[in-house]
């Protein structure tokens, strides 16, 4: 999606839920099937580990996103790092889910509902706020995912695909910005 200017909040941080969706996507689809259950070390996550995680996050944050604290209930954290999902096809369903929680939560929104009160473990947040850590949290967990494909696709593959601004191509994708034939989004 190219970059659109606006001054609605509401409408930017959309765009900006898919820039970061569609780039999670992006680096997944390079990555090998296999590599997107490997972890680097005992400390580190898989990128399908990541993804569960998000997944149960968008789940908590914006079910019932006005109503109801962003913490549910019956969300229990710690297994969202335990037992992956097993297949690409399994992953990706998921990611899905959790996107879907996000847009049908924001879409309806509008700049006047940025100073509404929402709670996330009790603590008082403006729906501004509430968006602000949630992009900061997923754009974290993307790098992460980010990085990892592109560490394992090379590792595998030899080759990575830029999901930016391919090395030594800066002055040709800032003029072919400045023509419209590309979007830093």
């Amino acid at each position: 999606m190219p970059h659109q200017f606006s001054t609605s909040y509401v409408k930017d941080s959309i765009g900006l839920f898919h820039y970061y969706k569609k780039l999670g996507e992006r680096a997944m689809a390079q990555c090998p099937d296999d590599g997107l259950f490997t972890t680097l070390d005992a400390e580190s996550n898989s990128i399908a580990i990541i993804v569960k995680h998000m997944a149960g996050n968008m789940r908590s944050r914006w079910m019932d996103f006005l109503t109801t604290d962003g913490e549910k209930p019956d969300r229990n954290r710690d297994t969202e790092f335990e037992d992956a999902p097993k297949t690409r096809a399994a992953l990706m369903e998921l990611w899905e889910r959790g996107w879907k929680y996000v847009f049908d939560a924001l879409e309806p929104l509008t700049d006047a509902d940025l100073a509404r009160t929402v709670t996330i473990r009790t603590e008082p947040h403006s729906v501004m706020q509430a968006i602000n850590r949630q992009t900061a949290h997923y754009s974290h967990h993307i790098g992460q995912v980010v990085f990892l494909a592109k560490h394992l696709t090379a590792k595998g593959t030899g080759k990575w695909d830029s999901l930016s601004v391919p090395r030594g191509q800066s002055k040709a994708f800032t003029a072919d910005v400045a023509a419209g034939r590309k979007s830093q989004r």
